[in-house]
């Protein structure tokens, strides 16, 4: 009987198919496990980044999966948002981060680094590659890997009335969403957008930005869509392979969201017209 229930679970897990992320989840948990037991270097160091109100535990917690892929003593760091009130505040914990953790002489910007990011943590990254006014150095980004996070807004925000400054940022047509996108044309690095179906803190839809498409898989049974996001094998498959140079298993162009989605309609455009362009950004 249980293992008709795991059964049945994993079926869920997979269905609807995505035919640009085809991965199951036992395929993605035994492709974790090969990589596991032959683990490889990436070409620079990595950051992983988690989302609002994260003490950092998610952050480590996602950093710890990715490590156990990568080869011993791979220069790799976390951090998380709690304690930064400003999306501000956050990008100078990141580049403190950064910089402490990976010296660089070069004036105006950090090593180059690949980062891993979760919820606002996508956000957060973004913002911290612009280059700065003030003298500040910037985050020098070669590839940056988001997993739910809300490039375009977030639903939950927009709906409830919230006094966080942050929280106001993330929020559809904000003054901060206008200057990501007013910068990301300049931007140098290359951005891979994951989502899970059924987010309904971010929505599907928003989870790339605008003119650029996602890859998404389904939800996992018994897992909230959003806030698991980033523990899923599939994503983290993905991300490890590419990491450490790998053919990938997201295809590209991503694939529309299914017409059930949220709003899928709305980006379903923005899917083919990043036809032209691999990876999406």
């Amino acid at each position: 009987m249980l293992g008709g229930v795991v059964t049945l679970g994993a079926c869920q897990a997979d269905t609807p198919r995505n035919p640009s992320f085809p991965l199951t989840v036992s395929d993605a948990n035994r492709s974790l496990r090969e990589m596991a037991e032959q683990p490889k270097s990436p070409p620079r160091p990595v950051v992983v980044i988690g989302g609002i109100y994260d003490p950092g535990w998610v952050a480590a917690n996602c950093r710890k999966r990715l490590e156990a892929e990568l080869t011993p003593g791979t220069p790799i760091v976390s951090t998380g948002q709690l304690g930064s009130w400003t999306i501000d505040g956050y990008r100078d914990r990141i580049i403190d981060l950064v910089e402490t953790s990976f010296p660089s002489d070069t004036p105006g910007q950090t090593i180059e680094v690949d980062v891993v990011a979760f919820s606002l943590g996508g956000l957060a990254a973004r913002y911290s590659a612009i280059p700065r006014d003030d003298g500040g150095k910037r985050l020098r980004i070669a590839r940056l890997f988001t997993i739910a996070s809300p490039h375009r807004g977030a639903d939950l925000v927009s709906r409830i009335p919230r006094v966080d400054p942050i929280a106001d940022d993330v929020k559809e047509g904000s003054e901060f969403h206008r200057l990501l996108d007013e910068a990301l044309p300049n931007a140098e690095y290359e951005l891979f957008a994951y989502v899970r179906l059924g987010d309904e803190v971010v929505g599907e839809a928003n989870a790339a930005p605008a003119g650029a498409g996602v890859w998404w898989v389904p939800n996992q049974p018994m897992q909230m869509s959003h806030m698991d996001a980033y523990k899923d094998p599939r994503i983290l498959a993905d991300i490890a392979r590419r990491l450490r140079g790998e053919e990938p298993f997201a295809l590209s162009p991503p694939a529309p969201l299914p017409p059930e989605s949220r709003r899928a309609s709305e980006t379903e455009e923005a899917a083919t017209s990043s036809s032209t362009s691999s990876p999406p950004l």
